[in-house]
C-alpha cells in the first residue's frame, strides 16, 4: 500500500468545538497516523499519515461535521515518517 503524508493547516470555526478529539476519533478509525494541535492564532495544525484514500475520507468528513465550519484547508505533501499512532499535542 502507499503511503502518503500531509500537513495540514485548517483555518475557520475549528478551536473550542472538539475538532481535535474528532480528527483523533476519525483518524484512528481509517488506520491513519500522525497528530493534531491547536495553534495561537485560532488554527489547528494537524500532520496526517497512511493511504491517500482514507486522508481524503478523514478531510471530508471533517468537513461534514456539525458545529466546525472550516472555511480553508492549506496543504502540503511530506516526506513519509515511521510512526503508530494518531495523537492529540
Amino acid at each position: 500500500m502507499k503511503k502518503l503524508r500531509k500537513h495540514l493547516i485548517f483555518h475557520g470555526n475549528v478551536q473550542g468545538v472538539g475538532f481535535r478529539y474528532r480528527s483523533y476519533y476519525l483518524a484512528s478509525s481509517l488506520g491513519l497516523t500522525g497528530w493534531v494541535k491547536n495553534q495561537y492564532d485560532g488554527t489547528v495544525e494537524m500532520e496526517v499519515q497512511g493511504d491517500p484514500a482514507a486522508i481524503d475520507d478523514l478531510i471530508l468528513r471533517l468537513q461534514q461535521q456539525p458545529f466546525l465550519w472550516i472555511d480553508q484547508i492549506e496543504a502540503k505533501e511530506l516526506p513519509v515518517i515511521s510512526e503508530h499512532s494518531f495523537s492529540i499535542l
